[in-house]
């Protein structure tokens, strides 16, 4: 990413904002915007189409910048919000996550939404939305009770201001930070999507390695058809329940599943004890174990153990281990699939032990397509490479997303200055 000059600031102020070069101002944002609430619904006849968006606060999770659609639209020009304006919720949770856009074309805003427009002879419009996300929302807002934001906060609110033409350039470098994070998002989710194809193609069979083919023909069910060399086995023939107990109260890690990550460790994922003091009815599920939440398997919550040599985890939920000849990342891959989402969620409202609950004699029940260890083994490398390199990509995204931070902190508090040459 390249990025205009930078240089360190030589010559500082202290202020009521901390310590910026002596060139900027402080200035209250009352002196620098105005200021606009949404409106009603009521007051415009909206529909699946029109003139402008009517943007509610749920649109804000859309799009990461530029808000430009939303779910329903109207032709009424009444309360219209200028394009460069910077919008945000005025109250509710919303504030905490610190959703700020902006107003890529003429817009209608909900009533539970505000907007500030800059003074464009004083202030960027892109500098001060930067500004707003780096300050974040909640330090404007009243959060005694619920968060809230009006125009008793924003007036009063001060803001360092470099000189109109460095605001430009700030506003242009961070561009470029979002540019690339955008760019690596996207990066991304193709690979996501790229991999999950290739997940329905491999493990279905409809793709597959030639020297590992015996018949071009398939058997049809009820999910598609799979190879007919591929033998149909029962959860039951390939795997065993295990229900051993923490009898001894052993201090062991506690593990929670999770929908797409499967398990993790319970007190890094949620940040406290949210487990019983007391774990000797744990179950213990040992190093390549398989774990799921016998009430919410139909949700994906179905987990492989490759954390800990040894881990605890609820007495809700059901443990099983795979016999020989049955790869443990091939098996893993296979019941994360949308595809055995189905199936646990057809079982599952259908179990004849408890209605929306999947016990061991029910999973076992279930039928499984499974081709040779020696294919399992080749699916489930290509498919760990493919895992490979979202992680490279998720630690790159990381990377731009640190980086970014990092220059909002040094520019937008003058630390660190960008060189301003000459305007044209």
């Amino acid at each position: 990413m390249n990025t205009p000059s930078l240089q360190a600031s030589r010559k500082t102020k202290k202020t009521q904002v901390g310590d910026i070069p002596v060139d900027w101002e402080v200035c209250k944002l009352g002196r620098l915007v105005s200021i606009q609430s949404g409106a009603s619904p009521s007051l415009h006849a909206l529909k699946s189409d029109g003139l402008y968006p009517f943007v509610k606060v749920e649109d804000l999770n859309n799009c990461l910048k530029y808000q430009a659609e939303s779910r329903e639209y109207s032709d009424s020009a009444a309360e219209l919000i200028r394009i460069g304006s910077v919008i945000f919720p005025k109250r509710g949770a919303a504030i905490s996550t610190n959703k700020v856009r902006l107003a890529a074309r003429p817009l209608l805003m909900d009533s539970n939404m505000m907007a500030i427009f800059p003074d464009e002879g004083r202030l960027v419009s892109e500098f001060l939305y930067y500004t707003i996300l780096f300050q974040k929302l909640y330090r404007i807002a009243d959060t005694s009770t619920i968060p809230q934001i009006n125009n008793k906060h924003i007036t009063p609110y001060a803001i360092a201001l470099p000189p109109l033409a460095e605001q430009k350039k700030i506003a242009a470098v961070l561009g470029l930070c979002d540019k690339a994070v955008e760019k690596q998002e996207h990066r991304l989710a193709w690979q996501h999507q790229f991999k999950q194809g290739l997940m329905q193609q491999l493990l279905t069979g409809r793709t597959r390695f030639k020297e590992f083919v015996k018949s071009h023909k398939s058997n049809v069910t009820h999910f598609g058809p799979f190879p007919a060399d591929w033998p149909v086995v029962y959860f039951g023939g390939i795997a065993d329940e295990i229900g051993e107990k923490n009898v001894g109260g052993n201090d062991l890690p506690v593990l929670s599943c999770t929908k797409y990550r499967g398990l993790v460790n319970s007190l890094e994922y949620f940040g406290k004890r949210i487990f019983s003091e007391d774990t000797s009815t744990y179950k213990v599920v040992r190093r390549g174990d398989f774990a799921f939440a016998t009430n919410h398997i139909e949700e994906g919550s179905i987990g492989y153990q490759n954390l800990h040599d040894a881990a605890l985890i609820s007495p809700m939920y059901t443990v099983f281990r795979s016999r020989d000849g049955v790869d443990h990342s091939f098996l893993f891959k296979l019941v994360k699939t949308e595809l055995y989402r189905h199936i646990f969620e057809a079982n599952t409202n259908g179990s004849i032990n408890r209605r929306g609950a999947l016990r061991w004699d029910d999973f076992a029940r279930l039928k499984v397509h499974l081709p040779s260890e020696p294919e399992q083994k080749r699916i489930a490398a290509v498919l760990d490479t493919c895992d490979r390199e979202i992680e490279l990509l998720e630690k790159q995204l990381e990377a731009l997303k640190e980086q970014k931070r990092g220059l909002m902190q040094k520019l937008l508090t003058g630390e660190v200055r960008v060189k301003v040459g000459k305007e044209n």
